[in-house]
Protein backbone atom coordinates (compact mmCIF):
# COMPACT_ATOMS: atom_id res chain seq x y z
CA UNK A 1 0.00 0.00 0.00
CA UNK A 2 1.49 3.35 -1.04
CA UNK A 3 0.59 6.39 1.54
CA UNK A 4 0.53 10.13 0.76
CA UNK A 5 4.04 11.84 0.32
CA UNK A 6 5.43 14.88 -1.11
CA UNK A 7 9.16 13.09 -2.11
CA UNK A 8 9.77 11.20 -5.06
CA UNK A 9 9.46 7.45 -5.42
CA UNK A 10 12.19 5.61 -7.08
CA UNK A 11 10.28 2.76 -7.82
CA UNK A 12 7.05 4.23 -8.39
CA UNK A 13 5.77 4.32 -12.23
CA UNK A 14 2.39 6.48 -11.69
CA UNK A 15 1.84 9.04 -9.44
CA UNK A 16 -1.77 10.90 -8.90
CA UNK A 17 -1.20 14.23 -7.87
CA UNK A 18 -4.36 16.76 -6.22
CA UNK A 19 -4.30 20.32 -6.19
CA UNK A 20 -3.54 20.50 -2.87
CA UNK A 21 -0.38 19.39 -3.18
CA UNK A 22 -0.98 16.02 -2.06
CA UNK A 23 0.98 12.94 -4.07
CA UNK A 24 0.06 9.03 -3.91
CA UNK A 25 2.92 6.98 -5.72
CA UNK A 26 1.74 3.39 -7.43
CA UNK A 27 2.60 1.29 -10.16
CA UNK A 28 1.08 2.58 -13.89
CA UNK A 29 -1.68 0.67 -15.89
CA UNK A 30 -2.80 1.15 -19.33
CA UNK A 31 -1.47 3.98 -21.48
CA UNK A 32 1.32 5.90 -20.35
CA UNK A 33 1.08 9.92 -20.22
CA UNK A 34 -0.37 12.74 -18.27
CA UNK A 35 -3.98 13.39 -17.81
CA UNK A 36 -5.60 16.08 -16.10
CA UNK A 37 -9.26 16.44 -14.75
CA UNK A 38 -10.94 16.95 -11.90
CA UNK A 39 -11.01 13.52 -9.01
CA UNK A 40 -13.39 11.77 -7.82
CA UNK A 41 -14.98 8.44 -6.65
CA UNK A 42 -17.41 6.07 -8.19
CA UNK A 43 -18.68 3.45 -5.34
CA UNK A 44 -19.97 0.45 -7.98
CA UNK A 45 -18.87 -2.85 -7.33
CA UNK A 46 -19.50 -4.00 -10.68
CA UNK A 47 -19.32 -2.39 -14.36
CA UNK A 48 -15.95 -0.58 -14.52
CA UNK A 49 -15.74 -0.51 -18.42
CA UNK A 50 -19.43 0.87 -18.51
CA UNK A 51 -18.19 3.63 -15.66
CA UNK A 52 -15.04 4.22 -17.63
CA UNK A 53 -16.99 4.71 -21.25
CA UNK A 54 -19.82 6.74 -20.13
CA UNK A 55 -19.77 10.08 -21.38
CA UNK A 56 -20.80 11.83 -18.58
CA UNK A 57 -17.18 11.43 -16.70
CA UNK A 58 -15.96 13.56 -19.48
CA UNK A 59 -13.14 15.99 -17.85
CA UNK A 60 -13.24 13.95 -14.76
CA UNK A 61 -10.16 10.52 -12.95
CA UNK A 62 -12.00 8.09 -11.28
CA UNK A 63 -11.18 6.44 -8.13
CA UNK A 64 -12.84 3.21 -8.07
CA UNK A 65 -13.36 2.51 -4.23
CA UNK A 66 -14.02 -1.19 -4.78
CA UNK A 67 -10.42 -3.24 -4.49
CA UNK A 68 -11.32 -5.63 -7.05
CA UNK A 69 -11.39 -3.90 -10.49
CA UNK A 70 -10.10 -5.63 -13.32
CA UNK A 71 -11.21 -9.25 -12.80
CA UNK A 72 -13.45 -9.89 -15.25
CA UNK A 73 -11.63 -8.38 -18.33
CA UNK A 74 -13.66 -6.53 -21.14
CA UNK A 75 -15.31 -7.02 -24.07
CA UNK A 76 -17.02 -5.00 -27.07
CA UNK A 77 -20.58 -5.14 -26.00
CA UNK A 78 -20.09 -3.23 -22.56
CA UNK A 79 -18.80 0.00 -23.94
CA UNK A 80 -20.84 3.09 -23.95
CA UNK A 81 -19.77 5.00 -26.20
CA UNK A 82 -17.04 3.74 -28.50
CA UNK A 83 -14.52 6.69 -27.11
CA UNK A 84 -13.73 7.02 -23.82
CA UNK A 85 -14.13 10.56 -22.35
CA UNK A 86 -13.13 10.08 -18.77
CA UNK A 87 -9.86 11.24 -18.09
CA UNK A 88 -7.81 8.88 -16.15
CA UNK A 89 -8.95 6.33 -13.34
CA UNK A 90 -7.12 4.67 -10.16
CA UNK A 91 -7.29 1.47 -8.40
CA UNK A 92 -6.39 -0.39 -5.30
CA UNK A 93 -4.91 -3.31 -6.45
CA UNK A 94 -3.37 -4.68 -10.02
CA UNK A 95 -5.79 -6.15 -12.31
CA UNK A 96 -5.97 -9.98 -11.70
CA UNK A 97 -6.10 -11.84 -14.71
CA UNK A 98 -10.07 -11.79 -16.00
CA UNK A 99 -12.07 -14.79 -15.17
CA UNK A 100 -15.18 -14.23 -17.11
CA UNK A 101 -16.84 -16.07 -20.22
CA UNK A 102 -17.30 -12.40 -22.02
CA UNK A 103 -13.97 -11.19 -21.46
CA UNK A 104 -11.98 -11.15 -24.38
CA UNK A 105 -8.94 -8.36 -23.42
CA UNK A 106 -7.38 -7.69 -20.12
CA UNK A 107 -8.42 -4.23 -18.60
CA UNK A 108 -4.66 -3.12 -18.78
CA UNK A 109 -4.72 -3.69 -22.72
CA UNK A 110 -8.10 -2.26 -23.41
CA UNK A 111 -7.14 0.90 -21.47
CA UNK A 112 -4.04 1.36 -22.82
CA UNK A 113 -5.51 0.71 -26.35
CA UNK A 114 -7.89 3.89 -25.29
CA UNK A 115 -5.58 6.21 -23.91
CA UNK A 116 -6.85 5.99 -20.52
CA UNK A 117 -4.17 6.70 -17.65
CA UNK A 118 -4.12 4.54 -14.69
CA UNK A 119 -2.33 3.89 -11.37
CA UNK A 120 -2.66 0.98 -9.27
CA UNK A 121 -1.39 0.50 -5.35
CA UNK A 122 -3.52 3.49 -4.23
CA UNK A 123 -4.97 3.45 -0.99
CA UNK A 124 -8.26 4.28 -2.60
CA UNK A 125 -9.72 4.51 0.77
CA UNK A 126 -7.64 7.66 1.90
CA UNK A 127 -8.33 9.09 -1.42
CA UNK A 128 -11.93 8.76 -1.32
CA UNK A 129 -11.81 10.01 2.29
CA UNK A 130 -9.88 12.69 1.48
CA UNK A 131 -12.38 14.07 -1.65
CA UNK A 132 -15.30 13.22 1.18
CA UNK A 133 -13.62 15.74 3.35
CA UNK A 134 -12.15 18.81 1.19
CA UNK A 135 -14.70 18.23 -1.83
CA UNK A 136 -14.15 17.79 -5.42
CA UNK A 137 -10.50 19.17 -6.87
CA UNK A 138 -8.34 18.73 -9.77
CA UNK A 139 -5.42 16.38 -10.11
CA UNK A 140 -3.06 14.86 -12.99
CA UNK A 141 -2.43 10.99 -13.50
CA UNK A 142 1.40 10.25 -14.55
CA UNK A 143 2.20 6.56 -15.79
CA UNK A 144 5.92 6.44 -17.57
CA UNK A 145 9.36 5.08 -16.10
CA UNK A 146 10.50 4.81 -12.54
CA UNK A 147 12.31 8.04 -11.52
CA UNK A 148 11.12 9.69 -14.59
CA UNK A 149 8.13 11.74 -12.68
CA UNK A 150 8.87 15.90 -12.53
CA UNK A 151 6.94 16.10 -9.50
CA UNK A 152 6.81 20.08 -9.15
CA UNK A 153 5.75 19.70 -12.99
CA UNK A 154 3.01 17.50 -12.03
CA UNK A 155 1.61 19.71 -8.99
CA UNK A 156 1.73 22.70 -10.80
CA UNK A 157 -0.16 21.61 -13.67
CA UNK A 158 -2.78 19.79 -11.66
CA UNK A 159 -3.27 23.36 -9.63
CA UNK A 160 -3.57 24.99 -13.26
CA UNK A 161 -6.16 22.58 -14.30
CA UNK A 162 -9.98 24.53 -15.01
CA UNK A 163 -13.02 23.44 -13.18
CA UNK A 164 -15.73 21.85 -14.49
CA UNK A 165 -18.05 24.74 -13.11
CA UNK A 166 -18.79 27.07 -16.17
CA UNK A 167 -17.57 24.07 -18.67
CA UNK A 168 -19.80 22.90 -21.39
CA UNK A 169 -18.56 19.66 -22.10
CA UNK A 170 -21.79 18.43 -23.37
CA UNK A 171 -20.54 19.74 -26.80
CA UNK A 172 -17.66 17.26 -26.55
CA UNK A 173 -18.99 14.20 -26.22
CA UNK A 174 -22.44 14.91 -28.28
CA UNK A 175 -22.73 13.09 -32.06
CA UNK A 176 -22.28 15.49 -34.75
CA UNK A 177 -25.25 14.40 -36.76
CA UNK A 178 -28.29 13.22 -36.57
CA UNK A 179 -28.56 8.90 -36.64
CA UNK A 180 -31.32 6.46 -36.07
CA UNK A 181 -31.18 4.16 -33.03
CA UNK A 182 -32.83 0.25 -32.98
CA UNK A 183 -30.56 -1.87 -30.95
CA UNK A 184 -32.45 -3.61 -28.08
CA UNK A 185 -31.51 -4.35 -25.08
CA UNK A 186 -28.87 -7.83 -24.28
CA UNK A 187 -29.76 -10.74 -23.63
CA UNK A 188 -28.00 -14.06 -21.92
CA UNK A 189 -27.17 -16.14 -24.84
CA UNK A 190 -29.29 -14.24 -27.10
CA UNK A 191 -26.99 -10.53 -27.31
CA UNK A 192 -28.66 -7.51 -28.32
CA UNK A 193 -31.95 -7.28 -30.12
CA UNK A 194 -33.52 -4.73 -32.83
CA UNK A 195 -36.83 -2.79 -32.61
CA UNK A 196 -38.29 -4.14 -36.12
CA UNK A 197 -41.91 -3.19 -35.11
CA UNK A 198 -41.89 0.70 -33.41
CA UNK A 199 -45.16 1.55 -32.05
CA UNK A 200 -43.79 5.14 -31.48
CA UNK A 201 -41.19 7.29 -32.38
CA UNK A 202 -38.83 9.53 -30.33
CA UNK A 203 -36.07 11.85 -30.20
CA UNK A 204 -33.57 11.75 -27.89
CA UNK A 205 -31.05 14.64 -27.81
CA UNK A 206 -27.88 13.80 -26.85
CA UNK A 207 -25.80 15.68 -24.87
CA UNK A 208 -23.37 12.61 -23.92
CA UNK A 209 -26.45 9.66 -24.20
CA UNK A 210 -25.28 6.35 -23.37
CA UNK A 211 -26.01 3.20 -25.53
CA UNK A 212 -27.53 1.35 -22.78
CA UNK A 213 -30.54 4.26 -22.61
CA UNK A 214 -30.74 4.10 -26.39
CA UNK A 215 -31.14 0.72 -26.14
CA UNK A 216 -34.20 0.83 -23.30
CA UNK A 217 -35.90 3.38 -25.28
CA UNK A 218 -35.73 1.12 -28.56
CA UNK A 219 -36.82 -1.81 -26.39
CA UNK A 220 -40.08 -0.39 -25.49
CA UNK A 221 -41.38 0.06 -28.63
CA UNK A 222 -40.02 3.17 -30.06
CA UNK A 223 -38.49 3.89 -32.79
CA UNK A 224 -34.74 6.17 -32.28
CA UNK A 225 -33.61 9.15 -33.97
CA UNK A 226 -30.82 10.59 -32.18
CA UNK A 227 -29.76 14.41 -32.63
CA UNK A 228 -26.64 16.75 -31.83
CA UNK A 229 -26.71 18.22 -28.62
CA UNK A 230 -26.78 21.52 -30.63
CA UNK A 231 -29.64 20.45 -32.02
CA UNK A 232 -32.71 23.25 -32.66
CA UNK A 233 -36.35 22.89 -31.90
CA UNK A 234 -36.92 22.98 -35.86
CA UNK A 235 -34.45 20.11 -35.76
CA UNK A 236 -35.99 17.88 -33.86
CA UNK A 237 -39.68 18.89 -34.76
CA UNK A 238 -39.00 18.16 -38.09
CA UNK A 239 -38.78 14.09 -37.01
CA UNK A 240 -42.43 14.51 -36.16
CA UNK A 241 -41.46 12.87 -32.54
CA UNK A 242 -44.43 11.34 -30.59
CA UNK A 243 -41.90 12.10 -27.36
CA UNK A 244 -38.56 13.43 -26.29
CA UNK A 245 -35.58 12.47 -24.85
CA UNK A 246 -32.92 14.69 -22.94
CA UNK A 247 -29.99 12.47 -22.38
CA UNK A 248 -27.21 12.30 -19.70
CA UNK A 249 -24.01 14.34 -20.02
CA UNK A 250 -21.32 15.87 -18.31
CA UNK A 251 -20.15 18.93 -17.21
CA UNK A 252 -21.66 22.57 -15.66
CA UNK A 253 -25.58 22.32 -16.56
CA UNK A 254 -25.71 25.99 -16.61
CA UNK A 255 -23.10 26.10 -19.33
CA UNK A 256 -24.61 23.61 -21.52
CA UNK A 257 -28.21 25.92 -21.15
CA UNK A 258 -26.82 28.69 -22.72
CA UNK A 259 -28.04 26.85 -25.90
CA UNK A 260 -30.14 24.10 -24.86
CA UNK A 261 -32.60 25.81 -22.39
CA UNK A 262 -33.78 28.12 -25.35
CA UNK A 263 -34.86 25.05 -27.10
CA UNK A 264 -35.87 22.87 -24.54
CA UNK A 265 -38.96 25.53 -23.52
CA UNK A 266 -39.86 25.43 -27.16
CA UNK A 267 -40.37 21.41 -26.95
CA UNK A 268 -41.92 21.96 -23.67
CA UNK A 269 -45.07 24.49 -25.35
CA UNK A 270 -45.37 22.15 -27.92
CA UNK A 271 -47.26 19.73 -25.25
CA UNK A 272 -44.86 16.70 -25.91
CA UNK A 273 -43.99 13.98 -23.63
CA UNK A 274 -40.60 15.07 -22.57
CA UNK A 275 -38.37 12.38 -20.38
CA UNK A 276 -34.49 13.53 -18.87
CA UNK A 277 -32.35 12.29 -17.11
CA UNK A 278 -29.48 13.33 -15.24
CA UNK A 279 -27.66 16.30 -17.26
CA UNK A 280 -31.45 16.31 -19.11
CA UNK A 281 -32.36 16.60 -15.65
CA UNK A 282 -30.97 19.36 -14.73
CA UNK A 283 -31.19 21.28 -18.21
CA UNK A 284 -35.36 20.76 -17.97
CA UNK A 285 -35.35 22.18 -14.51
CA UNK A 286 -33.25 25.11 -15.76
CA UNK A 287 -35.64 25.53 -18.58
CA UNK A 288 -38.93 26.15 -15.83
CA UNK A 289 -36.79 28.75 -13.81
CA UNK A 290 -34.88 26.48 -11.49
CA UNK A 291 -31.35 26.68 -10.13
CA UNK A 292 -28.69 24.49 -10.36
CA UNK A 293 -25.29 24.49 -8.03
CA UNK A 294 -22.19 22.16 -7.59
CA UNK A 295 -22.41 19.66 -5.24
CA UNK A 296 -19.78 19.56 -2.06
CA UNK A 297 -20.10 15.73 -2.44
CA UNK A 298 -21.08 14.30 -6.01
CA UNK A 299 -23.11 10.97 -6.30
CA UNK A 300 -21.40 8.63 -8.04
CA UNK A 301 -21.88 4.18 -7.82
CA UNK A 302 -24.71 1.93 -8.42
CA UNK A 303 -26.09 1.68 -4.71
CA UNK A 304 -27.63 5.10 -4.35
CA UNK A 305 -31.18 5.06 -2.68
CA UNK A 306 -33.67 6.93 -3.65
CA UNK A 307 -36.88 7.40 -2.71
CA UNK A 308 -40.42 7.66 -5.31
CA UNK A 309 -43.01 10.04 -3.56
CA UNK A 310 -45.45 8.96 -6.36
CA UNK A 311 -45.66 5.06 -5.46
CA UNK A 312 -43.53 5.38 -2.10
CA UNK A 313 -41.53 2.62 -2.95
CA UNK A 314 -37.59 2.75 -2.39
CA UNK A 315 -35.17 1.90 -5.49
CA UNK A 316 -31.75 1.43 -5.61
CA UNK A 317 -30.17 3.43 -8.27
CA UNK A 318 -27.09 3.67 -10.32
CA UNK A 319 -25.77 7.71 -10.32
CA UNK A 320 -23.11 9.93 -11.74
CA UNK A 321 -23.49 13.85 -11.25
CA UNK A 322 -21.54 16.45 -9.47
CA UNK A 323 -24.62 19.08 -10.32
CA UNK A 324 -27.86 19.32 -8.78
CA UNK A 325 -31.02 20.85 -8.88
CA UNK A 326 -31.80 22.96 -5.70
CA UNK A 327 -35.20 21.91 -4.95
CA UNK A 328 -36.55 25.17 -3.73
CA UNK A 329 -35.96 26.76 -6.87
CA UNK A 330 -38.55 24.80 -8.53
CA UNK A 331 -41.18 27.05 -9.09
CA UNK A 332 -44.81 26.07 -8.94
CA UNK A 333 -46.23 23.46 -11.33
CA UNK A 334 -43.12 21.72 -10.72
CA UNK A 335 -43.81 18.70 -8.42
CA UNK A 336 -41.22 16.83 -6.89
CA UNK A 337 -41.21 12.72 -7.34
CA UNK A 338 -38.03 11.39 -6.03
CA UNK A 339 -35.28 12.40 -3.44
CA UNK A 340 -32.45 10.83 -2.19
CA UNK A 341 -32.26 8.81 1.12
CA UNK A 342 -28.35 10.02 1.44
CA UNK A 343 -28.89 13.24 1.27
CA UNK A 344 -32.23 14.56 0.35
CA UNK A 345 -30.78 15.69 -2.83
CA UNK A 346 -33.36 16.19 -5.39
CA UNK A 347 -33.86 13.22 -8.28
CA UNK A 348 -37.08 13.59 -9.81
CA UNK A 349 -39.60 15.94 -10.52
CA UNK A 350 -42.82 16.44 -13.29
CA UNK A 351 -44.64 19.43 -14.68
CA UNK A 352 -48.07 18.82 -13.07
CA UNK A 353 -49.95 20.88 -16.73
CA UNK A 354 -47.38 19.20 -19.04
CA UNK A 355 -46.63 15.46 -20.03
CA UNK A 356 -42.66 16.07 -18.40
CA UNK A 357 -41.02 14.31 -16.10
CA UNK A 358 -37.21 13.86 -15.22
CA UNK A 359 -34.68 11.93 -12.69
CA UNK A 360 -31.32 12.78 -11.72
CA UNK A 361 -30.05 8.85 -11.87
CA UNK A 362 -29.50 6.66 -15.01
CA UNK A 363 -32.33 4.17 -14.85
CA UNK A 364 -30.75 1.86 -17.90
CA UNK A 365 -28.81 -0.16 -15.32
CA UNK A 366 -25.32 0.17 -17.14
CA UNK A 367 -24.21 0.07 -14.39
CA UNK A 368 -26.18 -0.74 -11.57
CA UNK A 369 -29.35 -2.67 -10.43
CA UNK A 370 -32.72 -2.19 -12.69
CA UNK A 371 -34.98 -0.86 -9.68
CA UNK A 372 -35.78 2.09 -12.09
CA UNK A 373 -35.99 0.41 -15.21
CA UNK A 374 -39.90 1.23 -15.09
CA UNK A 375 -39.28 4.68 -16.20
CA UNK A 376 -38.99 3.90 -20.01
CA UNK A 377 -42.17 2.02 -19.55
CA UNK A 378 -43.73 4.96 -18.16
CA UNK A 379 -42.90 7.23 -20.53
CA UNK A 380 -44.08 4.82 -23.34
CA UNK A 381 -47.41 4.60 -21.60
CA UNK A 382 -47.30 8.54 -21.64
CA UNK A 383 -46.52 9.30 -25.23
CA UNK A 384 -49.06 6.44 -26.14
CA UNK A 385 -51.91 8.01 -24.00
CA UNK A 386 -51.01 11.51 -25.20
CA UNK A 387 -51.23 10.10 -28.68
CA UNK A 388 -54.39 8.10 -27.97
CA UNK A 389 -56.23 11.63 -26.12
CA UNK A 390 -54.83 13.16 -29.02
Amino acid sequence: MQEASNSPAQAATAALVLADGTVFWGQGVGARGIAEGELCFNTSITGYQEILTDPSYAGQIITFTFPHIGNVGTNDEDLETTTPAARGFVLRSLPTEPSNFRSTRRLQDWTASHGLIGIAGVDTRRVTRHLRDQGPQNAVVWHGDAGTADLEALKAAAKAAPSLEGLDLAITVSCRQSYAWSETPWVLGQGFGRQEAPRFKVVAVDYGAKRNILRCLAGTGAEVVVVPATATAEDILAHNPDGIFLSNGPGDPAATGEYAVPVIRQLIETGKPTFGICLGHQLLALAVGARTEKMARGHRGANQPVKDLTTGKVEITSQNHGFRVVSSSLPKGAEVTHVSLFDDTLEGFRLTDKPVFAVQYHPEASPGPKDSHYLFDRFARLIEKTKTDA
